[in-house]
């Protein structure tokens, strides 16, 4: 007996150490950053045949930063997030996480890298609430456990009717998807998530804000431990002193906060009714030129809006809006002809990004300025990279080039050109304007055979896969 105990101890001993060890130790041996996270729009998605989000990205990047390999993980609901983080049986929470006082008691906040309003939003055609003293009449419904459940208990004392529900099976997507519906009355959601998922719901208002600006931050474990807090820090300062964190949030943020109600109504009307018609053809020019077919599809709706007879003014034709000398270039004869129009509109700006210049290294770039150029041509988008340079910018960053391209409209600037005055300000609008209906169609169609599905099911990982915790 005495000769077993023996032998044991070195094995606790083992297990000890182990558990000794610095978290940041740990991750390093592990080889495997390991993050909670929401499946949605603001934080964690399939894009495509790829993985994006803000969160995710942002975790991306850590996990180089520390030289190990990135897991994601979405557990079923906000309160499994906040018990496993707190349990330490994942590493960071990178979910869009409001600080709260009550959260920093129990997990440990890294640096705000964002900040958000908490707001009510109710449908539109409905009455719009003037405060929370209004909604007597109508069923509001929060996510359990949320920040939002904790402001509204602040609120409790001076307005002893506030009545609420709180859902533990869906998130900010779902309930703002049950105000759309007319399923609920009301939710609150932060002012990032409004702004992403109104693209996809668009009768969805704000009535007013619930809150003052809040800071967001990833969550740790809460330990004497500060290895891991410490890296954290040195990474978002990195990201601050560097610009990558505001290029970040421009790219998923950037585009979203122009919202036009009568444009999102009928992109979505005509995904129905015209799109149906053309996406085997947008299908098929994506796969020769090595493009998502939505991004030609929303390229095509930003030109026509899915309208083949389309002529504008200046003489431009077709689906994909192609000038005479366009359609010469990329060899086709019939601009109306939808058969040659998208594969030529797809031919086109894959010509102009292989002009790009060699040094702009980001595809994502590399995409926006292209459709800069397909809008107002690459001898005013590289006349815009010059002024760009010149005033202290980055020329091969298209968060940069969008905030110098308006001043191709100011004599001042144009005439400091190759090519003069262009209407700058136009292509900033284009693509964002693309890159809004891109995310529509993104959300609102599926790749054929089921694709989308079959990679959104590999990518995802459950707390209740072994691997996983």
């Amino acid at each position: 007996m005495k000769l077993i105990s023996l032998l044991l101890i070195p094995i606790f001993l083992l297990i000890a150490c182990e558990e000794a060890k610095p978290h940041l130790e740990q991750i390093r041996e592990r080889g495997e950053l390991r993050v909670l996270t929401r499946y949605g729009p603001t934080s964690y998605y399939v894009k495509g045949d790829n993985l994006a989000g803000f969160e995710y990205e942002l975790a991306q990047r850590f996990a180089e930063h520390l030289n190990v390999k990135l897991e994601m993980i979405v557990p079923d609901n906000l309160t499994n997030m906040l018990d496993l983080i707190e349990q330490g049986k994942a590493d960071i929470a990178a979910a869009g996480l409001t600080v709260t006082t009550a959260r920093k008691d129990i997990i440990r906040f890294g640096p705000v890298y964002q900040e958000v309003t908490q707001q009510l939003v109710y449908r539109q055609g409905t009455k719009k609430p003037k405060n929370l003293t209004k909604l007597s009449d109508g069923q509001l419904e929060v996510i359990a456990n949320s920040s939002h459940v904790e402001n509204l208990k602040s609120y409790q004392e001076e307005i002893p009717d506030l009545e609420w529900t709180e859902n533990r099976e869906l998130e900010s997507s779902g309930l703002l998807e049950l105000v759309q519906l007319e399923m609920i009355d009301y939710t609150i959601a932060d002012s990032n998530e409004i702004a992403a998922n109104r693209q996809l719901f668009p009768e969805l208002r704000v009535a007013f804000n619930v809150s003052d600006p809040q800071p967001l931050a990833w969550a740790m474990p809460l330990s004497e431990d500060g290895s891991l807090y410490a890296q954290v820090s040195l990474f978002f300062e990195k990201m601050e002193e560097s610009g990558d964190l505001d290029r970040l949030i421009e790219k998923y943020y950037g585009h979203i906060h122009r919202f036009d109600y009568l444009d999102t109504r009928t992109i979505h009307r005509r995904i129905q009714t015209r799109l149906p018609q053309y996406q085997t053809l947008f299908e098929q020019a994506a796969e020769q030129y090595g493009y998502d077919w939505r991004l030609l599809a929303a390229i095509s709706y930003q030109e026509s809006h899915w309208d083949n007879e389309a002529v504008s003014s200046t003489g431009v034709k077709g689906l994909m809006m192609l000038t005479l000398p366009t359609a010469k270039q990329v060899g086709i004869d019939d601009r109306k002809d939808p058969k040659q129009s998208i594969p030529g509109g797809a031919k086109y700006l894959s010509s102009i990004q292989s002009r790009l210049p060699d040094q702009i290294e980001s595809q994502q770039d590399r995409l926006w300025l292209a459709l800069a150029s397909y809008n107002i041509g690459l001898g005013h988008v590289e006349d815009a990279r010059v002024l760009t340079q010149r005033n202290g910018g980055n020329p091969n960053l298209w968060s940069d080039v969008k905030q110098n391209l308006p001043l191709l409209g100011k004599k001042k600037w144009y005439k400091q050109t190759r090519h003069g005055y262009a209407r700058g300000g136009e292509p900033v609008r284009y693509v964002e304007n693309i890159r809004r209906y891109y995310d529509i169609l993104l959300q609102t169609t599926v790749s054929g055979a089921g694709e989308e599905q079959n990679s959104s099911e590999q990518a995802i990982k459950t707390p209740e896969t072994p691997a996983a915790l």
